[in-house]
């Protein structure tokens, strides 16, 4: 599985399209009610021999104000680059679909968000041909989602919130809400939202939380990350044991065991090398005999 919070900032809307009718009401834009959504093409390569690739993008219907576009970028740091590459989606959609086009900018620091969302007026200083103003969803303005009922009323949202606030402290009780209101959640709407979480927190501290989450939790759910976790608490709790083993042993044939060995012996993680230690101290008279080489 990739661990990247750049592609779970973006593509939680390809998985829930209907999300940013949600968003924007969170955000406080009055956008008209969506009647169907659907992923587009994320490609706005032209002819050139240059490569230029949205995130995410959605065609969003709506009852009585026609289509509109729906561009998506995740964006991980501050890049004064990124404003003349969000300009060129943004006119090259205008152009191509002739439909009236939104560029939305996911982020997971303050500051990041901060810094997208202030108006850039792009031009001549003296005469700026435009001001680049996109929406921003960040940890500034998201919803931090400890209710239950309000996180299975949208799992979307509750995810979104969980992602975009991944560095701060209080995404803790986001996850704890978020797995509380996956229980009794069927296996095909829990698989994406476990995944999403995951890829989103990165190697942040909270990925770790999560993990135990799932595993914990959700030991009733089937995924790739819940089969991974799993497995590996059954590794710890293997290895857990012959350390234990290997410390009664030792005691039950009076080697001296400082501190300094015991953290070596519960630290270790191989259980290859754990049963070879474990064999040797049922003749050893020392540690120094058990931890030898050869």
């Amino acid at each position: 599985m990739v661990s990247s919070p750049h592609e779970a900032m973006h593509r939680i809307f390809q998985e829930y399209p209907s999300l940013f009718s949600r968003l924007s009401e969170v955000l406080g834009v009055d956008f008209p009610q969506s009647t169907s959504t659907r992923v587009e093409p994320t490609d706005l390569t032209e002819t050139w021999p240059i490569e230029r690739r949205v995130d995410t993008l959605l065609r969003i219907e709506t009852e009585n104000d026609g289509p509109f576009l729906l561009a998506i970028e995740a964006q991980g740091r501050k890049d004064p680059d990124k404003f003349a590459s969000w300009a060129y989606y943004f006119t090259y959609l205008l152009e191509k679909y002739r439909l009236p086009t939104m560029l939305l900018i996911v982020c997971q620091d303050r500051a990041t968000a901060q810094w997208a969302a202030r108006p850039v007026p792009l031009g001549a200083p003296q005469w700026p041909a435009m001001t680049l103003h996109p929406l921003v969803a960040g940890p500034h303005n998201m919803p931090v989602i400890t209710d239950v009922a309000e996180a299975r009323k949208d799992l979307a949202l509750a995810t979104l919130s969980a992602i975009t606030h991944a560095g701060d402290p209080d995404v803790g009780v986001i996850l704890k809400t978020v797995s509380a209101a996956l229980r009794d959640i069927p296996d095909a709407v829990a698989e994406p939202i476990v995944e999403l979480i995951a890829q989103g927190l990165g190697n942040r501290p909270a990925a770790q939380q999560w993990r135990n989450l799932v595993a914990v939790d959700l030991s009733f759910y089937k995924s790739p990350l819940s089969e991974e976790i799993r497995d590996e608490g059954r590794e710890e709790g293997r290895t857990e044991g012959q350390a234990k083993s290997l410390l009664l042993v030792l005691a039950a044939r009076g080697v001296e065991v400082n501190d300094e060995t015991r953290e070596k012996i519960t630290g270790c993680g191989d259980p290859q090398l754990l049963s070879h230690w474990l064999n040797r101290a049922a003749t050893a008279s020392t540690t120094e005999e058990v931890f030898a080489r050869g």
